[in-house]
Order: structure tokens, then sequence, then C-alpha cells
């Protein structure tokens, strides 16, 4: 069974990106009665499983809920680990919470771009807890959605992301929030 909702289509089967969630495969699409409306409802499987999440059609879109990267979009997120970081400026608490933000808006690219601005390179265990926890959030969402477009073991897929973190450019000295952290 298929379904449309603005120009979305999903099918059962079909691997899809939930924002905040990660990847999931929609298993099924239902109707349910809730609260007297009757609903045409998309079930996705999260965590290989041990999540079953049910979205209303009408608002997958609003969810965020988005088929796979373009294999485009995949080469410009691999190309901007490569890049140099944004500066890091600012208190902690307030970077964190952009960098979770636009992890959570599901998007592979806004992903990278955190990836590559927390990256610290071969000293990444002297990173705060906090930010290891971020990165390693935002590495792995990337491994995953990498790895089901271009059809790898989440290893290769992981070894792809390294090489783009290691090829950026590093300033030999820390920033002041680097010497502060």
């Amino acid at each position: 069974m298929t379904t449309t909702n603005n120009a979305l289509s999903f099918q059962a089967g079909e691997t899809v990106v939930y924002p905040g969630h990660g990847l999931g495969v929609i298993t099924g699409i239902e109707k349910q009665e809730v609260a007297g409306f009757k609903l045409d409802l998309l079930v996705l499987s999260l965590d290989s499983g041990k999540v079953t999440v049910r979205i209303p059609v009408a608002k997958a879109k609003g969810s965020g809920l988005r088929k796979l990267s373009e294999p485009a979009v995949v080469n410009e997120a691999l190309e901007i680990l490569s890049g140099k970081a944004r500066a890091k400026r600012g208190m902690w608490n307030r970077r964190a919470a952009d960098f979770q933000e636009r992890i959570s808006t599901g998007q592979l690219v806004a992903v990278a771009e955190v990836l590559r601005d927390l990256n610290r390179g071969p000293q990444q265990e002297e990173a705060s807890y906090s930010e290891r926890q971020i990165f390693e959030g935002a590495l792995d969402f990337m491994i995953k959605e990498i790895a089901a477009v271009r059809q790898l073991t989440e290893t290769e897929a992981r070894k792809l992301i390294e090489q783009g973190l290691a090829a950026a450019p590093r300033s030999s000295k820390p920033t002041e929030d680097e010497a502060a952290a």
C-alpha cells in the first residue's frame, strides 16, 4: 500500500528518517479510529524493531518524516566534514542547544556541520562529556543514513566519515573556548 501526503509518498518496507529518532522502516499503513476520528497511520519500526511509532499520514510531513537523502546530499555532507570548523564562540550551553537543534532537524547536511564543528580529531577524548555525547549522537545518525543510502555496512560508513573528518584543517593552538573547557 502506498500513501501520498503533500508530495510525499511512503510505502511499506521503505527506510525513512524520523528526526529526533533516526532511521526507521515503514512496516505498514493502517487505519485506526482515535477519539471518533478515522486516521490513516504510518507504522514505523525504529531502533531495529525495538520501538514502534504510529504517525498520522496527515502529520507525516509536519513531523519532519522524510525519505533517505539523495546521493548528492550524502556527497555534500561528506564534503562538509573536511571543511574548516565554524568558530566556537559563546557559552557552551547555548552552543550545545544549537547543535542539538540542528541534529533534531534530521537533515544530513546540518548533522555533518555539527560533526565538523565538534571535531577535535585525535584529541576527541579531551572533549567534555556533553560535547562527546552530542558528537557521538550526530556520528551515529550520519553513519546509519550514509550506510542506508550507499548500501554499506555501518563500519564502512564510519570509515568514510572519519576520512572526511581527518582531512579537516586544524588550528595548532586551542581556541579560547577550548582552553576554557
